[in-house]
């Protein structure tokens, strides 16, 4: 990776500035690479030198940029220092390029990225992750499909950065929607439908019980009786939702089994419910819980304290709400787990509900509330089936699986696998998660099922192509890779460029850490595809003599590593034959 060379240029600086060589790390970067020409390999940001106070700012800032290039001496890592708008470019020793970073692939190919200097202060830390978090009896529809992989691929990134994650699914198994369940189930529930389709028969309850109440005023009475009896901890009533939650946690966690999902903790609001008192009272006692004429327990959450913006916590009839469980449960969370931040993953229409959660954490006085971060996300139009909208995940996993199989069967360049569905399953969930990851994560997208399972253009199933056309490389040369190879023999244009792309391999994954998006770590990986299906067809390791054909498996195999491990941070698990 790029560390080796930062410090090299860092250290130059520190020379001239008399300052240690951490300070100017921040300011150097890797270049993205140009199809048209081989580009300089690093930039240092005169402009941050400037605004970190290390360079004056008065004068003529080209001068400036010229006079410190002429400061910076080439040596055997640095061959050419640039002057250009903004900064100075440094194009590297190719040869030591090609050496460093395959050497460095070969003996710590999980490590690769991840253990850069970039990361130096995230190792250890322990964040909680809160995604998917579906509500039982309601359809496990596209939104919570894009939380389930988005919260996934968050705490992939944090895990293999080094950090203690904890991934919590905290379902909605409580509220007034749970009374009316409750109350559908007593007139219109069967045991028997429930063994044979657990989730299919509650959603179907649901639907009619929520079509009857909106004229039928007594279901709605009954609703709330359900629940109240629910709170108050009837035996009937809490046996009837532990049987529900129960049924539902074991469909979902084999469909997440699918998805190659897991979670270490499954939570709910109804984990919280009791702790709601308390919480109310501890408001109470801080002087922040006021009674509205309504009757109904509300916390001032205005900067000026004048009741110009609110969170209601309580009900005029005593029960919690939605937020108030959430109040509880991030209080619960810090004292079980001592996390140093808190992620939650959610649609974006639920952005008001955490930023009045932070609020009223940070009025009670807890200032780790500033270190909760709430990732919304935008919504997905048009994902059905042949069969009509979609009612369950498991619907669009089937949908993509079946699809592919047909695509792979139809494909010329299909190999003759041991379980094609298994291989078509996989590559179809990384089409899904692709497809989701490419834009911003907050946007709106419209989705295509024949785009998505496109070979061609940048879909998760050339991702996988590319990466299985690696693995039958390195196979064919059965096992013939040895720890040595000459890197004189890697100064082609294809083979710089696949070199000067994974260069900047741990600069993506800090901007996805940054801003918890996936899709610089998307776009990375699609441009190491394109460059190396360039690089296989002008560069043969068949046939080449023995060392060239040594370098070059050097470069492929290191290239798979990167996919590999790129795609395993995104979810994705890759196969090595389709």
């Amino acid at each position: 990776m790029a560390c080796f060379f930062r410090r090299e240029i860092a250290a130059q600086l520190s020379r001239i500035f008399g300052h240690k060589e951490d300070v100017f790390i921040p300011a150097i970067s890797a270049i993205p690479v140009s199809k048209k020409q081989i580009s300089p390999d690093f930039q240092l940001s005169v402009h941050s030198l400037v605004s970190d106070g290390l360079l004056l700012s008065d004068g003529d800032f080209k001068t400036k940029t010229e006079l410190l290039a002429r400061q910076i001496r080439p040596d055997n890592v640095i061959e050419e220092v640039i002057p250009s708008r903004g900064g100075i470019h440094f194009r590297i020793n190719k040869i030591l390029l090609a050496k460093t970073l395959l050497k460095q692939l070969h003996e710590d190919p999980q490590g690769f990225g991840v253990r850069s200097e970039l990361f130096r202060g995230t190792h250890g830390k322990r964040t909680l992750v809160e995604f998917s978090s579906p509500n039982i009896a309601k359809k496990f529809h596209a939104g919570h499909l894009r939380s389930t992989i988005i919260g996934n691929f968050i705490s992939n990134l944090k895990a293999a950065l080094g950090n203690d994650v904890i991934r919590v699914n905290y379902l909605g198994d409580w509220g007034m929607q749970f009374g009316l369940l409750g109350a559908g189930y007593q007139r219109l529930g069967s045991q028997d439908k429930l063994r044979e389709n657990p989730l299919q028969h509650l959603f179907d309850v649901y639907v009619h019980i929520n079509r009857e109440a909106e004229n039928d005023e007594t279901i709605q009475e009954d609703a709330r009786q359900f629940f109240r009896l629910l709170e108050q901890g009837d035996e009937q009533s809490l046996l009837l939702w532990k049987q529900f939650r129960d049924i539902t946690v074991e469909e979902y966690k084999r469909i997440y089994k699918r998805l190659g999902v897991h979670f270490d903790h499954y939570s709910g609001e109804s984990f919280h419910q009791r702790m709601t008192q308390d919480l109310l009272q501890r408001l109470k006692d801080q002087g922040l819980l006021k009674v509205t004429e309504k009757g109904t327990g509300v916390v001032d959450i205005s900067p000026a304290g004048d009741m110009s913006s609110y969170a209601t916590v309580q009900r005029s009839d005593g029960t919690s709400l939605y937020i108030t469980r959430d109040v509880a449960a991030a209080l619960d969370r810090k004292k079980q787990y001592d996390f140093d931040d808190m992620i939650y993953v959610t649609d974006k229409s639920q952005e008001n509900h955490f930023r009045q959660l932070f609020q009223i954490l940070l009025a009670m006085q807890h200032p780790w509330a500033e270190r909760c971060r709430h990732v919304p996300f935008g919504l997905v139009q048009g994902m059905s089936t042949r069969r009509g909208e979609v009612v369950f995940l498991e619907d669009v996993l089937d949908e993509a699986r079946s699809r592919m199989l047909r695509n792979m069967s139809q494909s010329k360049t299909t190999k003759d696998l041991d379980d094609p569905e298994d291989t078509a399953e996989k590559v179809g969930v990384s089409a899904l998660i692709v497809q989701d990851f490419k834009g911003p994560i907050k946007s709106d997208y419209k989705f295509d099922w024949d785009r998505v399972l496109q070979s061609q253009g940048d879909t998760g199933v050339f991702l996988q192509y590319t990466h299985a056309r690696l693995c039958s490389l390195i196979r064919m040369q059965d096992g013939g890779e040895e720890t040595s190879f000459d890197p004189q023999l890697l100064q082609d244009k294809r083979s710089i460029l696949i070199l000067q792309h994974m260069l900047r391999y741990d600069e993506v994954l800090s901007q996805c850490d940054q801003e918890l998006q996936p899709r610089y770590l998307v776009s990375f990986l699609m441009t190491l595809c394109h460059l190396v299906a360039s690089a296989h067809k002008e560069l043969p390791v068949k046939g080449s003599p023995p060392a060239v054909a040594q370098a070059r498996l050097h470069l492929f195999g290191g290239a798979c590593t990167v996919l590999s491990n790129g795609m395993g941070i995104l979810g994705i698990t890759p196969v090595d034959k389709m």
